[in-house]
C-alpha cells in the first residue's frame, strides 16, 4: 500500500459480513487449521473415552452365547407347489419366517422354561447386571417413584387368602421367566439356506447352553406333535367327508342315465347327436351349393356382359376358357378374323380401301365377327341355365336346413342339461376318489408321524466370551470420544469471535494490519494489566521493577520482535503524516487491559532512543496506569497544567537516558469531567505548545468503551494506533465502534495485536502466511536482547 496516498478522511469501507458465493465450497485449508487447534481437545475427548470404554469392561459381566444349527425341510412345501403358481422363493421365505415366529412364540418358551425350571433357577432370574445397566435401572426407579406409578405387579393379591395368592405369584414369576427367555432368544436365517441358528446369551456358558439344546428339542418335539395332530383331525373330518361323498356321486349318476332315456338323446360312436350330425351334413352341402351358385352367377355375368357390349367389341373381350365346348370354333374364328384383318391391312396399305380385294376382305372379315358374337350368345345362354339350377338347388338346402335346425335345437337344450348333470357327476366322482386317497395317506401319517425338521448343529458348551468384545467396545469408545472432541472443538471454533491474525484486522474491519507484539514474560501467569488497576493505585500481582522493565523492553531489547512491531508503526504514521512537522498520536483500545499503555511507552521510548524529540503523555485521568507502571510521583500533572494553563515544562519529567519527556497524570478523587478537559480549548493550547518542542507526542488515551475521552481528544490528534489483545478482543466490538464512531475510525493508521502467544500463532496462519514463518525469523531477532527483556520482566 502506497501511504501516501491514503488520506486519514477517507477510510476503505468496512468488508461486508455476508459470505461471497465463492465461499460456498469447503475450505479443506481452514478445517485443517481448525484441526490443528483442537487436536489437544479432541485427543483428551478420546483418552476420556477409551477411559469410559476400559471401565464399562471391568464393570461389564461376561456373556456367553451358544448356538444350535435347525433345518427346515423342502418337502413342506411339496402340496403347496403343486397347487399354487407362487415362485418357490417367496413360498421358502415365507416358511422360514413362519418358523422363526414358531420359535419365538411363548408357548415353546413355556415348554422349555418348564423343562428346565428357569423360574427357579436365581442365576436365570436375577442375572449379575453392569454398572451402566445399574445406574440406568436407578434413574428409572427415581422417575418411577415422583411420577407415582409404584404400583403393585399383581392388583388385588392382598384380598386373597395365602394359597391363592402363592398360585398366582408362581404364576406371575413364570410368565417372567417366560418373557426373559423370549427376550434374550436368537433365531435368524442362515443366508438364503433352509437353516435356522439358535442362540442364547448368558453369564454362564452352561446354562446357555442347556437353553439352547432344550429349545431345540423343543422346537423339534413341536412339530411332530403339530404334524401328529393335523393328521389326526384330518383323518377324523376325511371318514366323515367320505361317506357323504360316495352317496352323493352315485345319486348324481343315476340322475345322468334317467335324464339321457326321458329325452331319448342317443348319439353315435363318437357322442355326437344324430340330428346334430344330419344339420352339420346338410350345412356343409349348403356351403358346397353357395359355391356353385357363385361361379356359375360369375361366369354368366362375364359372357352376359360380353354379349351387351356388341359385336364390334366381342373379338376384343372374348375370352373362352378351353373347358366349353365351343371353345374350338371359337379359337378357329379369331385365327381366320386375325388373319382376314393382317391381309386387308396389306391390301389398302399397297392398292387403298376400294380396291375390289380390300372390298372383299372387308366383308368377309364382318362375316367372321357375326360368327364369333353368334357363339358367344350360345354360350352366355348355357351359363344363364347353369346359374338358374344352382339357385334352385341352393334354396331346396336351405329349406331342409331349416327343419333339421328345429330339431337340433331342441336335442341341444336337452343336451345342455345332460353335460351339466354328468359333469356334476363327475365332479363328484373325482372328489370322492381324491378324498379317499388322502384318507388312506392320513391313516399312515397317523400312525407314524414324520418330522419336517432336524437338528443339524447341536449346541456346544462355549468357550469364550461373546461380549463384551474388548476390541469393538474400545474402538467404538475411541470413536464416541474422537466424535464428542469434534463436537467441543467445532464449538470452540464457533465461538472463537477474537483477532488472530493479520488477515482479521484487515479482513474484518477494515484497517491496516502494523504488526504482532508478543507476550512480555514468556506467558500469562505472571502477565498484569496495568491498563485496568484498581483505583488506589496497589499492584499485586507485579513489582514496580517489573511493571517500569515491561515499558522498556523496545529500549533493553531493540533487535527484538517486539521493537520492530513499534518501528513498523513509526514507518505507517510516518507515510501518512509527512506533512505534518510534529505529529500526535493517539494510542487507544476498545477494552481495558488491552496494553495501550505499556505500547505507549515502548513507542514512546523507541522515537526518543532513535533521536527524535518525543513527549509521552498520560492521557488516562480516571485511571492513569502509565503514570504508575513508570513509577513516576508527582504532585501536579496533565490535568493541573490544562486548567491552570501551564506548559509541558512545568509538569513534564525527562528520562536522561533517551531525552524522552513524560507528563504524568495524576488521579484525584472521583473527577468525572475528564472528557471535557481533553476536549477543552486549554488543552488545545496545551498540545499546541508542545507541538512547538517535539517532533512526536504520543498521548495513551482512556479505552474507547467504557468512556469517551478518547472520542473528545480526537480533534487534536494527527492519528490513532488501535490496540486489540490477541485472542480477547471482540472483532464485533471493534467494528461496532468503527462504524459508530467514523470520526475516531477515519484517523486510525493501524492496528497491532498485542500480547500473542507466538507458539500458538501458527496454527491461525494459512498456508503461505507469514505466521507459519516465524520460527525462520528468528535469525534477525538477537536472542541475547529478547532474554534481557525476559530478565528484567
Amino acid at each position: 500500500m502506497n501511504y501516501a496516498n491514503f488520506p486519514l478522511d477517507k477510510r476503505m469501507p468496512l468488508p461486508s459480513t455476508e459470505p461471497e458465493k465463492g465461499e460456498d465450497f469447503i475450505d479443506v485449508e481452514r478445517l485443517l487449521g481448525m484441526a490443528a487447534r483442537q487436536v489437544k481437545v479432541v485427543a483428551v475427548c478420546a483418552v476420556i473415552g477409551l477411559f469410559l470404554g476400559v471401565i464399562y469392561l471391568q464393570t461389564t459381566p461376561k456373556q456367553y452365547t451358544s448356538f444350535a444349527s435347525v433345518l427346515i425341510d423342502e418337502g413342506l412345501n411339496k402340496v403347496v407347489d403343486d397347487i399354487s403358481a407362487v415362485s418357490a422363493t417367496q413360498q421358502t421365505d415365507a416358511t422360514i419366517l413362519s418358523q422363526i415366529e414358531i420359535l419365538s412364540s411363548a408357548r415353546l418358551a413355556s415348554e422349555v422354561v418348564d423343562k428346565l425350571k428357569l423360574d427357579q433357577n436365581q442365576e436365570f432370574m436375577n442375572p449379575p447386571q453392569s454398572a451402566l445397566a445399574k445406574g440406568v435401572g436407578f434413574l428409572r426407579g427415581i422417575v418411577a417413584y415422583f411420577r407415582g406409578s409404584a404400583v403393585s405387579e399383581l392388583p388385588g393379591i392382598e384380598n386373597v387368602d395365602a394359597a391363592t395368592r402363592e398360585a398366582m405369584m408362581k404364576a406371575a414369576t413364570h410368565d417372567y421367566a417366560v418373557l426373559v427367555l423370549q427376550t434374550g432368544l436368537m433365531a435368524d436365517r442362515n443366508g438364503r439356506s433352509n437353516v435356522i441358528t439358535l442362540g442364547y446369551q448368558s453369564t454362564n456358558p452352561a446354562l446357555a447352553t442347556a437353553i439352547t439344546k432344550a429349545y431345540a428339542e423343543a422346537y423339534l418335539a413341536d412339530q411332530l406333535n403339530a404334524s401328529f395332530d393335523a393328521t389326526e383331525r384330518a383323518a377324523v373330518w376325511l371318514q366323515g367327508r367320505l361317506t357323504e361323498l360316495r352317496q352323493s356321486s352315485q345319486q348324481a349318476a343315476m340322475e345322468v342315465e334317467k335324464f339321457r332315456a326321458e329325452h331319448g338323446l342317443s348319439a353315435n360312436s363318437d357322442g355326437q347327436l344324430i340330428s346334430g350330425k344330419q344339420l352339420s351334413d346338410l350345412n356343409a352341402q349348403l356351403i358346397i351349393a353357395q359355391a356353385d351358385t357363385a361361379r356359375a352367377s360369375a361366369r354368366y355375368q362375364q359372357y352376359k356382359a360380353i354379349v351387351d357390349s356388341g359385336s364390334e367389341n366381342a373379338f376384343n373381350d372374348s375370352a373362352i376358357a378351353s373347358d366349353q365346348p365351343s371353345s374350338s370354333v371359337i379359337i378357329g374364328l379369331k385365327t381366320r378374323y386375325l388373319a382376314v384383318s393382317k391381309r386387308l391391312q396389306d391390301v389398302e396399305a399397297n392398292f387403298g380401301k376400294d380396291h375390289p380385294q380390300a372390298v372383299a376382305l372387308a366383308r368377309e372379315k364382318a362375316d367372321v365377327s357375326a360368327q364369333i358374337f353368334g357363339q358367344l350368345k350360345q354360350i352366355t345362354e348355357s351359363y344363364r341355365n347353369d346359374f338358374q339350377v344352382a339357385q334352385a338347388r341352393e334354396a331346396e338346402l336351405r329349406q331342409k336346413i331349416t327343419t333339421a335346425a328345429g330339431q337340433s335345437s331342441a336335442d341341444n337344450e336337452s343336451q345342455v342339461r345332460l353335460r351339466e348333470l354328468d359333469q356334476q357327476a363327475q365332479a363328484l366322482s373325482t372328489l370322492y376318489q381324491t378324498f379317499l386317497s388322502r384318507y388312506q395317506e392320513a391313516s399312515q401319517q397317523q400312525s407314524f408321524p414324520v418330522g419336517k425338521v432336524r437338528i443339524i448343529s447341536d449346541a456346544n458348551m462355549p468357550l469364550a466370551a461373546s461380549s463384551p468384545r474388548t476390541i469393538k467396545v474400545l474402538a467404538l469408545s475411541l470413536v464416541l470420544g474422537l466424535m464428542l472432541g469434534a463436537g467441543f472443538g467445532g464449538l470452540n471454533e464457533f465461538n472463537e469471535r477474537f483477532f488472530r491474525t493479520g488477515e482479521d484486522v484487515r479482513d474484518r474491519v477494515g484497517l491496516k494490519f502494523l504488526g504482532y507484539l508478543p507476550t512480555i514474560g514468556g506467558g500469562k501467569a505472571k502477565e498484569a494489566k496495568p491498563d485496568d488497576l484498581p483505583a488506589d493505585g496497589k499492584v499485586t500481582s507485579l513489582s514496580a521493577a517489573e511493571r517500569r522493565a515491561r515499558m522498556r523492553v523496545s529500549l533493553d531489547a531493540p533487535a527484538s520482535m517486539f521493537a520492530e512491531t513499534l518501528r513498523n508503526a513509526k514507518i505507517a504514521f510516518d507515510v501518512v503524516m509527512e506533512d505534518k512537522g510534529s505529529r500526535v498520536i493517539g494510542v487507544i483500545s476498545v477494552l481495558p487491559g488491552e496494553g495501550k499503555s505499556t505500547v505507549a511507552a515502548n513507542l514512546a521510548g523507541l522515537l526518543a532512543a532513535n533521536g527524535a524529540r518525543t513527549l509521552l503523555i498520560d492521557g488516562d485521568l480516571r485511571n492513569p496506569g502509565l503514570s504508575r507502571s513508570l513509577g513516576m510521583e508527582s504532585e501536579q500533572g496533565l490535568m493541573e497544567a490544562v486548567v491552570n494553563g501551564q506548559t509541558w515544562q512545568s509538569v513534564g519529567k525527562v528520562d536522561r537516558q533517551t531525552k524522552l519527556a513524560i507528563i504524568p497524570a495524576v488521579l484525584r478523587g472521583q473527577f468525572s469531567h475528564t472528557s471535557e478537559l481533553l476536549g477543552s480549548a486549554g488543552m488545545r493550547r496545551f498540545i499546541e505548545n508542545a507541538r512547538e518542542t517535539f517532533e512526536y507526542i504520543i498521548v495513551d488515551l482512556p479505552p474507547l468503551g467504557p468512556v469517551v475521552d478518547a472520542k473528545a481528544f480526537a480533534p487534536l490528534v494527527d492519528g490513532f494506533v488501535l490496540v486489540t489483545e490477541w485472542g480477547r478482543t471482540p472483532r464485533a466490538m471493534v467494528r461496532s465502534m468503527l462504524e459508530s464512531e467514523s470520526y475516531v475510525a477515519d484517523k486510525i493508521v493501524g492496528a497491532v495485536l498485542n500480547k500473542v502467544e507466538l507458539k500458538k500463532l501458527a496454527k491461525y496462519g494459512s498456508l503461505g502466511g507469514s505466521e507459519k514463518f516465524f520460527d525462520r525469523y528468528s535469525s534477525y531477532y538477537l536472542e541475547k536482547s529478547e532474554s534481557r527483556a525476559k530478565q528484567a520482566a
